[in-house]
């Protein structure tokens, strides 16, 4: 990233589509064409692995760290391999269809459908080819026969998180193990065959972004859910109490900017060191999650990267995360220790929250560029360190806001949001504050930022309706969609205007 470039954030989910949910289909390859043809160079995303309903579909509380989530898999793609008919398509349409299908995502009614979808596609995969699981995609990915072996578990439990289950699995017996992998064989298979096929439909919809020269930015959450494949099958790796397997303690942050309460996430905490060193098997488990996913994306964004350096450590009895500590993290030794598989994986560190000199240091002997947030930049005064002309590098990506914000326009128009700051955001744009999300666009793409995201709610000027996450809430996140007909030629011209004219199109000629 040593050039001016900007890029667009929007996940995947609410992507165009019709099916419910945006995927990896048309409503993908379209949406990249409108970056293209805006001028944009990137397009980032929020975490693609399977989200659990239980946390209301977040991308951020997985099953599967490494895996990825089969709600995006294409049925038009399906279709185009033979393993879908028209009507089959026809009938998805249907059970996803909905007065509001196009502008929020029905997690419960979506999955039914490409759950369906997907066993009807497996039923004619194994008819055409004689074969009960893809074994060369299982072979040429490790994690891949766990994930098969937990979500086929999980679904003859009645989908009950694994600490539930029976003490032989849990405790993970071998004897036990050996016996569902015979048992369930034809279940594993499936769960296997769905990776195949959303790894397939994903390095088709790279390399179609790559032709068109958007560079994908995908998103890693430091910590993974408690109920997951990860946890369950590398339980060394985690703070669990013996007897019941369950979290000593839980990850969140102190109270802040989002919550006075702080957020008590709940993952579970790693061991980062065992008998004095650090746990080698925790380091192997991160050095397969990092090529996994490199493999998907050109640049990452890690999630609450300060927890490298320092974490908040919460008790698991504590229904808040105000009484908790800071605990020392793994440091700049841990990414040394990940070696060559973070080479050519560029990294954003995701610096937000109470920032310590120690957080700082450790992103600067990196290298790795930090997060500015404009929307941070008018609540104090003219020293505040989000506002561009305070930038102390170009080493870094600005955000009007990220995924966990209000949307700009929503932001303007909070009666939360002190009349003063509003006050310092139009003196500060010269702006009477009509078309506020342009304003905050145009002080990103003008900052010295060598990157600049723009979610695209604010480059409709959507309102805070259309925000994707309420930091510390459970229900009614994760679930906007954009409906087709917002992304349009005209806001791909008007943004292409201002990329061109801040000297961060391909041409950089600011014309």
């Amino acid at each position: 990233m040593n050039e001016r470039a900007s890029g667009v954030l929007m996940h995947i989910t609410s992507l165009p589509g019709a099916f419910g949910i945006g995927d990896l289909g048309p409503g993908a390859d379209r949406f990249i064409d409108f970056l293209a043809e805006a001028g944009q160079r990137y397009w980032q995303f929020l975490p693609v692995s399977p989200g659990s309903l239980v946390f209301g579909g977040s991308p951020y509380m997985s099953l599967a760290a490494m895996a990825g989530n089969p709600l995006l898999i294409s049925p038009e793609g399906l279709r185009d391999d033979g393993l879908l008919t028209d009507a089959d398509l026809d009938e998805g349409r249907r059970m996803t269809a909905g007065e509001l299908a196009e502008y929020v995502v029905d997690y419960t009614r979506v999955q039914r459908c490409k759950r369906e979808l997907m066993r009807r596609a497996f039923a004619r995969w194994r008819r055409q080819t004689g074969a009960d699981e893809p074994r060369d995609f299982a072979d040429e990915h490790p994690w891949a026969r766990e994930y098969a072996l937990f979500m086929s578990i999980r679904e003859q439990q009645g989908n009950l998180p694994w600490n539930r289950w029976p003490k032989p699995l849990v405790q993970r017996d071998a004897a036990a193990l050996h016996e569902c992998r015979r048992a369930l064989r034809r279940q594993i298979g499936y769960y296997l065959f769905e990776q195949e096929v959303f790894q397939r439909q994903w390095r088709r919809m790279k390399e179609y972004a790559g032709r068109r020269g958007i560079r994908l930015i995908g998103d890693l959450p430091i910590y993974v859910s408690y109920d997951s494949v990860d946890v369950w099958a590398n339980q060394a790796c985690f703070d669990l109490s013996e007897a019941s397997r369950e979290p000593r303690y839980v990850a969140g942050v102190p109270p802040d900017y989002f919550s006075e309460t702080g957020q008590r996430w709940g993952n579970p905490l790693y061991r980062w060191r065992t008998g004095g060193r650090a746990n080698r098997e925790l380091y192997h488990w991160w050095r397969r999650r990092f090529a996994a996913l490199a493999a998907l994306v050109d640049m990452l964004r890690i999630d609450h990267f300060r927890g490298f350096a320092s974490y908040w450590r919460i008790a698991a009895s504590e229904r808040t995360a105000v009484n908790g500590r800071w605990e020392k993290g793994p440091g700049l030794g841990f990414f040394r220790a990940m070696g060559s598989v973070l080479d050519g994986l560029q990294i954003i560190a995701e610096d937000l929250g109470i920032i310590t000199p120690d957080v700082i240091a450790l992103r600067d002997a990196l290298g790795f560029p930090g997060m500015k947030i404009l929307q941070f930049a008018f609540d104090s005064d003219a020293a505040n360190l989000y506002l561009p002309h305070n930038f102390e590098t170009s080493n870094c990506v600005v955000y009007t806001g990220t995924h966990d914000n209000n949307t700009t326009l929503g932001w303007y128009l909070s009666p939360e949001v002190d009349a003063g700051s509003k006050e310092r955001a139009r003196r500060y744009a010269n702006s009477d504050g009509s078309e506020i999300h342009w304003d905050f666009i145009r002080l990103a793409m003008a900052s010295t930022a060598r990157l600049c995201v723009i979610p695209m709610q604010d480059v409709l000027g959507f309102g805070e309706d259309c925000r994707m996450n309420l930091p510390g809430t459970a229900q009614g996140n994760w679930r906007w969609r954009c409906a087709e007909r917002f992304i349009d030629a005209g806001v791909a011209r008007r943004l292409a205007d201002e990329t061109r004219f801040y000297g961060r199109a391909e041409s950089g000629d600011g014309r």
